[in-house]
């Protein structure tokens, strides 16, 4: 089953490349149109919109989903239901088309509840505890997504169809519109998981390594970014713009800060993943929105081939996932250290990799685009924690002093994973380049003095070496972290996000529903209602259990009784 879906995935991934391509240099778009209900002035239709952005997008899905299963097939070796598992990721992979290639609401709608359902079920494939909690946690925080989606639906009756396409420029002032932009806003910041709704990406690092891989570096988080691509009209014209400017700021700032204090390697590249978002929707909110989708594609390539090191790794630790527990390994693991290394170098923005060209192009517009200072510190900060979380990252797990448990077989020689990962590793290289060249046919203008130019690279140098040293604990034989220790917890724990969001959210609505079940459930309606009812039945019961007790002085009461209503009826008729 791995075999026959890695071959398919990958040839409809290589026909889609090409057919972007084409509708690239010949600068086409196909719109598809059928009906399918009709009623009175509405017509609720299924259409397909093909034009290099989404081809291109499709065909970097399809080609990493491809990978990822060819790279199962040893990761899930031992699992009884692996194809159970493949069915999964086909099923997210189709529902994920299904958004690609939806200009309609209706038919987006569709893919994104699909992607809902399906993460939930990859999310708690190893069915545990941690894994259903985080299940919940993912499934709920995107239920707001889909209401908000359901909304936006609503509101676009004032139009007369559900194709947006249509309607974005020309009634972009319109209240409606700005109505429907802000609920769709609510929806990509759920998915994407920006600042109020961050807690549920770390948490679904529960779900197996290749679906981490698929799911939460290169597909599902980064919908909600392309539906805001497809909406971009509406961001640069309206106050939604510099709102989501500031949200995503703040949800890249605080993820770089997490990264730095956390110990769980899927977690850091989660944070990292988060980071790199909220740098994709503040680029996007400025009006950039090709850049936008220039990092979105450069950075699935290399974050999925992070995460499919990272379960290598883990493999590899006897499924450990502290970075405490590592060390040294590149010594004893030198491909995947390689790859972990390229990948991570690439997240960075080393020149000349696939990361450089979408993150450095990004930080120059910014440098020359008219920005308050607040969002320029935010911006070039979180690079500098980017790359110091990934030295960081290089120095626990591969460079320092081995710190592995006994009886560790730590090999190279997970032939199947390290094929899967080589094609990453070859996009991760010449994949930003290529790109570029496609997407920009030609340059930006911009013009900057020698000292912004080299500001990018000094953040870089900078942020590196700070995570390097920090993370140094042989360094004055001092623990930083453990010095400003609710400095660092504070930082560390996302700002208190998961707890905010969890315990936050869910505190005082159940409190006040136990009061309102104590006194109104459990007291006043049952006092009224069903307590009442059944005293005055059994009173009446007791009654009329009295009254046929075979008593002769009640037998012969009622009789005169009845002889008297019998003698006044019929007197009074």
């Amino acid at each position: 089953m791995c075999s026959i879906s890695f071959v398919n995935l990958i040839s409809i991934s290589l026909s889609c490349f090409l057919l972007s391509l084409y509708f690239l240099l010949n600068n086409m778009v196909y719109f598809i149109e059928f009906e399918l209900v009709s009623l009175n002035s509405l017509s609720i239709v299924m259409t397909l919109l093909f034009d290099w952005m989404s081809l291109l997008f499709m065909s970097f899905v399809l080609m990493i989903a491809s990978l990822v299963i060819f790279y199962s097939k040893e990761y899930m070796s031992s699992d009884e239901n692996i194809n159970r598992f493949i069915m999964l990721v086909l099923m997210f992979v189709l529902s994920m088309m299904m958004l690609i290639i939806s200009p309609n609401l209706i038919s987006i709608l569709l893919g994104w509840d699909g992607l809902g359902l399906v993460s939930y079920c990859l999310v708690i494939y190893f069915q545990n505890v941690k894994s259903y909690n985080a299940g919940m946690l993912t499934a709920l925080s995107n239920r707001i997504g889909d209401v908000a989606l359901l909304l936006a639906i609503a509101w676009m009756l004032n139009y007369g169809s559900w194709n947006y396409i249509f309607y974005l420029e020309v009634m972009k002032n319109d209240y409606e519109m700005l109505m429907i932009g802000f609920l769709v806003m609510l929806a990509a910041m759920t998915k994407s998981a920006q600042i109020p709704f961050s807690s549920w990406l770390p948490a679904a690092m529960a779900a197996p390594t290749p679906v981490s891989a698929l799911v939460h570096s290169s597909t599902l988080v980064t919908a909600g970014v392309y539906l805001l691509i497809r909406f971009n009209i509406l961001l640069s014209t309206s106050w939604l713009g510099q709102l989501l400017l500031l949200l995503s700021g703040l949800t890249m700032f605080m993820a770089g800060l997490g990264a730095n204090f956390e110990f769980d390697l899927k977690k850091i590249i989660a944070l990292s993943t988060l980071s790199q978002l909220g740098l994709m929707m503040s680029i996007l909110s400025m009006g950039f929105y090709k850049l936008a989708m220039f990092h979105l594609l450069t950075h699935a390539l290399f974050k999925a081939l992070l995460f499919m090191c990272a379960g290598a790794i883990i493999h590899n630790m006897n499924n450990s996932q502290d970075i405490r527990l590592m060390g040294g390994l590149s010594i004893h693991m030198p491909l995947t250290s390689a790859c972990f290394n390229v990948s991570n170098l690439a997240l960075c923005g080393m020149p000349f990799l696939a990361g450089f060209y979408s993150k450095d192009m990004i930080l120059e517009i910014v440098m020359i685009s008219n920005i308050n200072l607040f969002s320029f510190f935010l911006f070039f900060f979180s690079t500098g924690l980017t790359v110091s979380y990934s030295f960081r990252l290089v120095y626990y797990s591969m460079t320092g002093d081995l710190n592995c448990g006994s009886l560790n077989m730590l090999n190279d020689e997970s032939w199947i994973m390290l094929r899967g990962m080589m094609g990453l590793l070859i996009m991760s290289i010449i994949g930003g380049s290529m790109l570029n060249w496609l997407i920009f046919p030609y340059p930006y203008m911009i013009c900057l003095p020698l000292s912004m130019k080299l500001l990018t690279l000094f953040v870089c140098i900078f942020g590196g070496l700070l995570g390097y040293l920090i993370s140094l604990t042989n360094l004055y034989s001092l623990n930083k972290s453990f010095i400003f220790y609710n400095f660092s917890t504070f930082l560390g724990s996302m700002w208190f996000m998961p707890y905010i969001s969890t315990y936050g959210m869910i505190f005082y609505p159940l409190n006040y529903g136990q009061i309102v079940v104590k006194s109104f459930d459990q007291g006043w309606s049952e006092y009224f209602g069903g307590q009442h009812l059944y005293q005055k039945l059994v009173n009446y019961s007791q009654i009329l259990f009295l009254m046929h007790n075979n008593s002769l002085k009640i037998y012969l009461m009622l009789f005169v009784f009845w002889i008297l209503i019998l003698f006044n009826f019929l007197l009074f008729i």
